[in-house]
C-alpha cells in the first residue's frame, strides 16, 4: 500500500535524515578505469568536522554517500561513536573552537596519516564533494608543492582564503608546514581559538608561503561552492549580500556559475546528500555518453597551472542577463551589420 503525503506534510530539507539505510545500487558494466587509476594516483585522506550532536543527524549520512568514496574517512569530534568512527580530540565543542579544533585534526592527520594519503580534505558534516573531481582537479599538481585549494574569498588575507563550508584541500607539504611550522609558531598562527577557522588558516598558509589556488576549470567556472547548487544556479539579485564583496573571481549567473566537473557544495541536508548521489552517479539520459576528458601533463614542484582564459562564452547556458551574453549579443549584432554592409557594396572596402 502506498501512503499518501500532503506536500507540507514532507519535509525535504529535514536535517535529521534517513532514518532506515537507503538502498544502494550498483553499475557493474559502468567503465571505472580512469576513476580508478586516479584513486590510486591521487590518495585523498578527507576529514569531517563534526561534534556528538551530529553524529547520527548528519555525519553518518556523509559516510554513506559521498566519505566512502575518500581513500581514507575521518570523523572529527570531541566524542566517541563506534558507528562512524570518529578521532575523539580534545577540544571543547562550539564555534569559538572550530580554530583549536582544526589545528588538532590535523596535527592527528599528520602524526597518523601523514605518509598515506598525497591530499588532505576538511570538510564539515553538511559539504557534498564529488571526489572523483576532487582528484581530477588535483591530478597535475605535486603534492610537495606548497599549496591549498577551495573557494577563494578576497578579504582579510592578500592572497585570499578558502571557504571553511565548502572545504578546502591541503597538500602533503602544505600539512607538514602547518603541523610542524605553524601551529608551534604564534608568529606563523594564531595560538588559541577563535570562531573564523577558515580565515585563520588563511592567513597562517600565507605566512607559510602556502599558495592559494585557483580552482577554476579552464573557461573560468568554480567547482567548489559555499552554498547549495540551487542558491549559485539561480543566485540572488540583491548585490548587496555580503558573498558578492567577498567573492575572489567574478563569477556568471545561472547554468554558467559552475563547473561540469564540480566538486563541492555547503549546507547540504542529509537527505539532499542521497538526492544528489542519485542525479550525479545513477541517473543517466539513455543514448548520451560523455567522452572522459584527457588528463593534463603532470607538473613539477612549484609549478601550477595557467589560470583560466577570460573569454566570451560560447554558450546559451548562462542566464539572459549575464554580461558574457549581452557582449556576445553586441558582437554578434555588429558582425551581421558589417556583413550586411559588405553584401551591399559588392564585397568592395569601403
Amino acid at each position: 500500500m502506498i501512503t499518501q503525503h500532503s506536500e507540507s506534510s514532507l519535509d525535504h530539507n529535514d536535517e535529521s535524515g534517513a532514518e532506515l539505510d537507503v538502498v544502494s545500487h550498483d553499475h557493474p558494466y559502468d567503465n571505472t578505469c580512469v576513476a580508478d587509476q586516479l584513486k590510486k594516483e591521487v590518495r585523498i585522506l578527507c576529514w569531517i568536522m563534526t561534534n556528538p550532536t551530529n553524529h547520527k543527524k548528519k555525519a553518518r549520512h556523509v559516510k554513506r554517500t559521498w566519505g566512502k568514496r575518500c581513500n581514507i574517512l575521518l570523523f572529527m569530534s570531541s566524542g566517541e561513536d563506534d558507528e562512524l568512527p570518529t578521532v575523539k580530540l580534545d577540544v571543547e565543542e562550539g564555534r569559538t573552537n572550530l580554530w583549536r579544533k582544526v589545528k588538532e585534526a590535523f596535527k592527528y592527520v599528520y602524526k597518523h596519516h601523514y605518509n598515506d594519503a598525497d591530499w588532505f580534505y576538511k570538510a564539515d558534516d553538511d559539504t557534498y564533494a564529488v571526489i572523483e573531481n576532487l582528484r581530477y582537479m588535483l591530478y597535475p599538481y605535486n603534492p610537495e608543492t606548497p599549496v591549498h585549494f577551495g573557494f577563494k574569498f578576497r578579504p582579510f588575507v592578500k592572497q585570499g582564503y578558502m571557504s571553511g563550508g565548502s572545504g578546502y584541500v591541503l597538500s602533503r607539504e602544505a600539512v607538514r608546514r602547518f603541523v610542524v611550522e605553524g601551529i608551534p609558531n604564534p608568529k606563523m598562527c594564531l595560538p588559541g581559538t577563535v570562531e573564523n577557522e577558515d580565515i585563520e588558516i588563511g592567513k597562517c598558509m600565507e605566512n607559510l608561503n602556502v599558495t592559494a589556488g585557483d580552482t577554476r576549470d579552464w573557461n573560468g567556472r568554480g567547482r567548489m561552492f559555499p552554498f547549495i547548487p540551487e542558491h549559485h544556479l539561480i543566485p540572488s539579485k540583491d548585490k548587496t549580500f555580503w558573498y558578492w564583496s567577498y567573492m575572489f573571481y567574478k563569477t556568471d549567473d545561472g547554468l554558467d556559475c559552475c563547473s561540469d566537473n564540480a566538486i563541492s557544495f555547503h549546507y547540504v541536508s542529509p537527505n539532499q546528500m542521497y538526492v544528489m548521489d542519485y542525479l550525479i552517479y545513477h541517473l543517466k539520459p539513455f543514448g548520451i555518453v560523455r567522452q572522459p576528458q584527457q588528463l593534463p601533463d603532470k607538473l613539477r614542484v612549484g609549478e601550477f597551472m595557467p589560470p583560466p582564459e577570460e573569454v566570451t562564452a560560447n554558450s546559451n547556458e548562462d542566464s539572459m542577463d549575464d554580461e558574457d551574453r549581452l557582449n556576445a549579443a553586441k558582437v554578434e549584432s555588429n558582425t551581421t551589420a558589417l556583413a550586411d554592409n559588405d553584401n551591399n557594396n559588392g564585397g568592395e572596402v569601403v
